[in-house]
């Protein structure tokens, strides 16, 4: 079985709607801008039967990274340690080379015992937090035994008692931590109209050297002044831009695009996957993750 690792160019959010209409069009032309496929680990860990087949044919054909949902970075329990060794033993198995997971929670103790909530949580912008949450990235990593990405996520309420901006928050926990980004440039978008900040600035302030592969995706607007990253509307110009601006800040890293509600056919989310392509081709530097 031949399994490939290097991750480039354009990617896309591996749903179960998508994977017949993939495997049925792999040797046709108007898919060959899907060059790597993203999984949450927590949906194909321990799969068997027809799940097992399904990932088993991704493996052999795309490059594949795994973006996490549940280790709640920010939580107040315990990382858990049994899920990141199956974690472990997944990414060596089907020689994944990259995990990521959000800088956010999404556990909250109920009566001595971790529940897990149905949205991830901002965490408090405090001094305290960033060491708090570096140390369980660092427990991740050396638990893993390999780096990981963390992703900025997207938040509607502040915390009153943060101390400094977002962006002062997300740097302070890359340069503790050691660890890299996973950049979201849809989730700069939404934060810097919920919260009335400068996108293009906030974008300027990102470690780009940190940078392993970006999300893109659409959003809902319920109010002028309030989106929700809902990933299930197409991307607007706003946000293209941004990812112009990233690409000619700091390279043309791979990009993928997350449709997570409202999944089209396979042919009416190519026009996006071809416009990422567009963009990148228009640079001439390209940023791909490899590992050996």
């Amino acid at each position: 079985m031949s399994l490939v690792t290097d991750i480039k160019g354009v990617g896309l959010g591996l749903k179960r709607e998508l994977i017949p209409q993939i495997q049925q069009r792999y040797q046709d032309p108007s898919i060959a801008n899907i060059e790597f496929v993203e999984i949450a680990p927590e949906n194909w860990i321990n799969a068997e039967g027809k799940a097992a087949a399904d990932l088993s044919w991704f493996v052999e054909r795309y490059p594949i990274v795994c973006h996490g949902l549940c280790l709640s970075l920010g939580g107040p329990d315990p990382l858990n340690v049994k899920f990141l060794k199956q974690v472990k033993a997944f990414l060596k198995q089907h020689q994944i080379p990259l995990y990521t997971e959000h800088l956010s929670y999404c556990t909250d103790i109920q009566h001595g015992e971790a529940g897990y909530l149905y949205d991830l949580l901002p965490i408090p912008f405090t001094e305290e937090a960033v060491h708090y949450v570096a140390k369980r990235i660092r427990q991740t990593q050396d638990i893993l035994e390999q780096r990981i990405a963390v992703e900025n996520a997207s938040f509607y309420v502040a915390a009153p008692i943060s101390e400094m901006d977002e962006i002062s928050f997300i740097k302070a926990v890359l340069a503790e931590a050691d660890c890299d980004l996973h950049l979201d440039i849809n989730n700069i978008y939404v934060n810097s109209i919920n919260f009335n900040f400068d996108a293009s600035a906030f974008l300027k302030q990102i470690p780009g050297e940190r940078i392993v592969y970006s999300h893109i995706a659409g959003h809902l607007q319920v109010q002028p002044d309030l989106l929700v990253d809902t990933h299930g509307e197409p991307i607007i110009d706003p946000v293209w831009k941004l990812l112009e601006q990233a690409y000619m800040q700091f390279g043309t890293f791979p990009t993928l695009l997350e449709r997570d509600t409202n999944i089209p056919p396979l042919p009416d989310i190519l026009p996006e996957l071809n416009k990422i392509k567009q963009i990148q081709s228009s640079f001439h530097h390209q940023k791909s993750v490899a590992t050996c």
